[in-house]
C-alpha cells in the first residue's frame, strides 16, 4: 500500500526547491524565481510543470547545459520594445530583471513587447502572464521549446509543443488566464501518463515510423506528438516558431544540439511577451466588458472558463497546504 500524500504549506514548499536550486547550482535570485514558479504549478494543480520537472532541473544543470547563475543583460531598444540576453540562463529571470522597464513602456505607450533570446524555458508558462493581469495589464506570451511535433502533412518531427499564454483583468473576478500548447497535449503529460502505464486518447501522437498511436512510451522512444487541430495547430506552431525565435534572435526548435549535454532537458529558445495598457483606451471598462464576456459565456452554458480549476486548485492549497505525493516528497528530499 502507498504512502498517503503530503499537505505542504506553500511557503515550505518554495524555501525547500529553492534550497534545491541552489544546492544544485543556482545562485539565490535565479533559485527564488525557479522554486516560486515551480511550486505555483504545484499548488494549482499543474502537475506536469511542478514537482514532476525537478529531477529535469537538477541533471540539465548537472550536464552543464544551462547557466544557472548567469546575470540577464537588458537592453532598452526603443519606446516599446525591451530586449533581455538570458547568457544561456532561464527565462523567468530574465523575465524578473526587465519587468519594471516592460511595464512603465506598457503603461506610457499603452503597449510593449520584450523579447528574450539566449534563454531557456522549462516550466508552465501562465506564471509569466497572470501577475500582469493582476496589475490591470493585458499579457500574451509565446515560447518555443525543443523539436517534438510533426507538423501537419510532414513526414517527421520540426516544432516544439510551442505555448502561448494570455491573461486579462476581469472586474469583481480572478483574471482571465489560459496557457495551451499548440501540440495536441503536453510533454509533460505524456511522460507522466507513460510513467503511470496509462493510455492517450486518439490523435496525440505516432510512433517512431510515424504510425498514429495512443502508447506514450512509443510517443517518447523515438515517436513525436501531433499538433491540436491539424493544420490550425500547425500554423499557430509556425507563428510561435517566428515569434519566440526569428524575432526575438532565439533558437528555433530544431536550431540546438544537446548530444554533448547528457542529461539536459531544457529547451534553448526564446519568448516573447506582449504587454498592453488597457486604460490608456478603455479606462477600467475593459475589466467590466470582460466580465460582460464571462457572464455572456456562462449563460450559454459554459460551464468551466480558461484557468478556473487552477484558480480552484490554489484556493484548496491556501487551506489544505500543496499536495505532493510520498514519492515526490521523498525525491525532493533526496535532491536536496
Amino acid at each position: 500500500m502507498s504512502a498517503p500524500a503530503r499537505q505542504i504549506p506553500f511557503a515550505e514548499l518554495a524555501s525547500l526547491l529553492q534550497r534545491i536550486f541552489q544546492r544544485h547550482g543556482c545562485s539565490a535570485p535565479v533559485a527564488a524565481v525557479l522554486a516560486h514558479n515551480c511550486a505555483s504549478a504545484q499548488r494549482d494543480g499543474a502537475h506536469s510543470h511542478g514537482v514532476f520537472r525537478m529531477p529535469g532541473y537538477v541533471s540539465t544543470l548537472a550536464s552543464g547545459w544551462v547557466d544557472g547563475r548567469a546575470e540577464p543583460l537588458v537592453r532598452d531598444v526603443a519606446s516599446g520594445y525591451v530586449s533581455v540576453d538570458a547568457a544561456g540562463g532561464f527565462a523567468q529571470p530574465a523575465l524578473a530583471a526587465a519587468r519594471s522597464l516592460l511595464v512603465s513602456k506598457a503603461r506610457s505607450a499603452g503597449i510593449a513587447v520584450l523579447a528574450i533570446h539566449n534563454s531557456h524555458h522549462f516550466a508552465a508558462l501562465w506564471p509569466d502572464v497572470e501577475p500582469f493581469a493582476d496589475e490591470g495589464l493585458v499579457a500574451l506570451s509565446v515560447v518555443n521549446s525543443m523539436t517534438c511535433v510533426v507538423p501537419e502533412g510532414a513526414r517527421r518531427p520540426l516544432f516544439g509543443t510551442n505555448p502561448i499564454a494570455f491573461a486579462a483583468p476581469c472586474a469583481g473576478a480572478a483574471p482571465i488566464v489560459f496557457d495551451m500548447a499548440t501540440s495536441a497535449i503536453a510533454h509533460g503529460d505524456v511522460q507522466i501518463a507513460a510513467r503511470k502505464g496509462q493510455l492517450l486518447p486518439e490523435g496525440m501522437g505516432v510512433d517512431c515510423e510515424g504510425r498514429p498511436t495512443r502508447d506514450p512510451a512509443a510517443i517518447l522512444d523515438g515517436g513525436a506528438l501531433l499538433p491540436f487541430g491539424g493544420h490550425k495547430g500547425s500554423a499557430l506552431s509556425m507563428m510561435v516558431e517566428l515569434l519566440a525565435a526569428a524575432l526575438t534572435g532565439g533558437n528555433f526548435s530544431f536550431d540546438f544540439d544537446w548530444s554533448q549535454h547528457p542529461g539536459a532537458k531544457t529547451p534553448w529558445t526564446g519568448q516573447l511577451l506582449i504587454v498592453i495598457d488597457p486604460r490608456l483606451a478603455q479606462g477600467e471598462r475593459f475589466a467590466e466588458r470582460a466580465r460582460e464576456l464571462v457572464r455572456q459565456m456562462e449563460a450559454v452554458g459554459v460551464t468551466r472558463m480558461p484557468g478556473e480549476r487552477r484558480f480552484k486548485e490554489r484556493e484548496q492549497s491556501a487551506r489544505q497546504g500543496v499536495t505532493v505525493t510520498a514519492e515526490e516528497w521523498a525525491q525532493l528530499q533526496g535532491l536536496a
